[in-house]
């Protein structure tokens, strides 16, 4: 059995090549042009894998050299066995990292693809709740907040993609303040985590918005 190495947002970006290659190859003529966009997309996944064995990167670099998108697709259903999950978490391990929500309306834990996640997030209506939790250095780090739906789209945070937004706000304390005292920080992001989750290519935003949330200490969780 491989040893599974593609996280789910770098599978989204693989994807995301291919989409590319395959609009490139039904509209432009020219072939110069078409190879710069095959340079592209080989260069573009060297970056997703800077430390992969050449073995390795020499099989992802063979999604450039495709041409139909019968090839693509094939392509892309051989690196699920190479996909790696997001760290299994158990419905007993997301209560303890929201101690202070007494009942919580989590997902069940048992029916979730691990392999599609970078981030697990759902929202509690009834409670107007909004929980994010993501795997970082060994350990879970967990969000919580309120939600407000803007019941239009734009464009998200941690995705970038054009969907219906959630203002996602959460209270901070920061250092040295009086207990009473808070500050809310809050941010534009998908209301639908699954369809953000099949989205995002790139981690760097998330990581920024969830460092920049514990910098002030988070007090809602």
């Amino acid at each position: 059995m491989p040893t599974p190495f593609i996280r789910n947002h770098q599978f989204n970006a693989i994807r995301r090549q291919s989409e590319l290659l395959i609009q490139a190859l039904r509209t432009v003529a020219d072939r110069n042009v078409l190879k710069a966009v095959r340079d592209n997309a080989s260069f573009k996944l060297g970056e997703l894998f800077p430390e992969l064995p050449d073995e390795r990167r020499s099989e992802l670099s063979a999604l450039s050299e495709l041409d139909t998108a019968e090839q693509f697709q094939q392509f892309l259903e051989g690196l699920e066995p190479w996909r790696e999950a997001f760290p299994p978490i158990s419905n007993n391990q997301l209560q303890k990292l929201f101690p202070k929500t007494k009942k919580l309306n989590a997902p069940d834990t048992a029916l979730l693809d691990f392999r599609r996640l970078t981030y697990l997030g759902w929202t509690d209506i009834a409670a107007n709740r909004m929980y994010l939790v993501y795997p970082s250095e060994g350990r879970y780090i967990g969000i919580a907040g309120r939600f407000t739906a803007t019941n239009k789209k734009g464009y998200c945070l941690i995705c970038n993609g054009y969907e219906e937004l959630a203002l996602f706000t959460v209270k901070t304390r920061p250092a040295n303040s009086p207990p009473d005292y808070y500050k809310a920080f809050g941010n534009y992001i998908c209301l639908d985590s699954q369809a953000c989750n099949h989205r995002i290519a790139d981690t760097a935003a998330l990581e920024q918005f969830i460092q920049t949330i514990r910098e002030g200490k988070a007090a809602d969780a």
